[in-house]
């Protein structure tokens, strides 16, 4: 039986709705104190947030060991399948999204000034696959724990490299000027360092043996969470004004990352199933697809439009939606693991590939 979800992650999305009740309220009742907070910048980067961040990913990234990239041929079809959807459908499939709903569907009940910035917000959504929660994901569904490993590590390497020529991409095609050393900036201060701080932790807890780097996992993970709430009370509590103008914002920006949510995950269960690869590696390929590396894109959305912005509140949705939408893909992929794996039988019996 997999392990079970610890308290942290199965009531995530409790967390993150108190978390807006009191952001919005401490916002509404103590504006000077945020106010004075979201002054602490240099070169565009909020001190106190980068430093959540920071103890946001860095607990995350321990547990990514990149010496498992050596694994990637035994699944090559499941490994394929993985960088087609999370680096060629997703991001491009969100950036769609958002132009749909955000520019025509729902634009006139939007705030017409906020409608670049929410797309951004969904496109550095879409282009950050998951690092962290996928091994949840992974572990809820029996998926191979080198192959979840495996995927999550190959795309570390490629987003350092990926993310932010992908982002620019998609925000030029979407009319949305971003200065390129903001965006660089915000490569290096959360990707690249905390994964050379990452590793080089992991390489010091590991000289004391496994044991001692199990238990610092235990001890330092729920700083993650911890990190992540206080910076969503921060934002909510310079949103709180605007959500409370426009209460239903959130569930209209909902809506297209649900629908990329089960698009991604439906694509590559099914390419999966099609190539023939097993369903323990279908089920983490499909899954870290689906969810989002949420911390880096508001991380990067506070760097690059501000604690106000729109794109900062569709970044945050993410994380809101995140637990209960992928439980239930979770439960697909478990309860359809028969059809699955009768397709594979009958590839097999009839001598060609699903």
């Amino acid at each position: 039986m997999p392990a079970p979800m610890s308290a942290f992650e199965r009531y995530l999305t409790v967390w993150v709705l108190l978390c807006i009740v009191a952001g919005i309220t401490l916002g509404q009742l103590l504006p000077g104190p945020f106010q004075a907070i979201g002054r602490m910048e240099i070169a565009k980067v909020n001190l106190p947030v980068g430093l959540l961040i920071w103890v946001m990913i860095i607990p995350m990234l321990l547990k990514v060991d990149f010496a498992s990239l050596t694994q990637v041929r035994q699944h090559w079809r499941g490994i394929g399948v993985t960088l087609f959807v999370n680096w060629t459908v997703k991001p491009f499939s969100m950036a769609l999204l958002g132009w749909i709903f955000i520019r025509h569907v729902f634009a006139p009940y939007l705030p017409a000034d906020q409608a670049d910035s929410y797309v951004a917000g969904l496109i550095l959504l879409a282009a950050a696959p998951c690092t962290a929660m996928v091994f949840v994901w992974s572990r809820l569904t029996g998926g191979d724990p080198l192959f979840t490993l495996s995927q999550v590590a190959l795309n570390d390497t490629i987003m350092v490299f990926a993310f932010a020529p992908i982002v620019a991409l998609l925000l030029g095609l979407s009319a949305i000027v971003v200065p390129w050393d903001t965006l660089v900036t915000s490569v290096l201060l959360y990707i690249v360092i905390p994964v050379l701080i990452a590793q080089l932790w992991r390489r010091a807890l590991l000289v004391r043996g496994q044991a001692a780097f199990d238990a610092a996992l235990a001890t330092i993970g729920p700083w993650s969470i911890a990190a992540l709430l206080a910076t969503l009370v921060l934002l909510f509590a310079f949103q709180g004004k605007a959500i409370l103008d426009q209460p239903l914002v959130i569930a209209m920006l909902a809506v297209p990352i649900l629908i990329q949510v089960f698009f991604n995950s439906g694509l590559a269960y099914w390419l999966n199933r099609r190539l023939g690869e097993s369903h323990a590696a279908a089920c983490p390929s499909a899954l870290i697809g689906a969810s989002n590396f949420f911390e880096l894109a508001v991380a990067a959305a506070i760097s690059l439009f501000g604690f106000e912005s729109g794109a900062a509140l569709a970044t945050v949705v993410g994380v809101l939606i995140e637990v209960p939408v992928m439980l239930l893909v979770v439960k697909i992929v478990n309860d359809s693991k028969g059809w699955y794996e009768r397709g594979i039988s009958r590839a097999m019996e009839s001598g060609r590939r699903v």
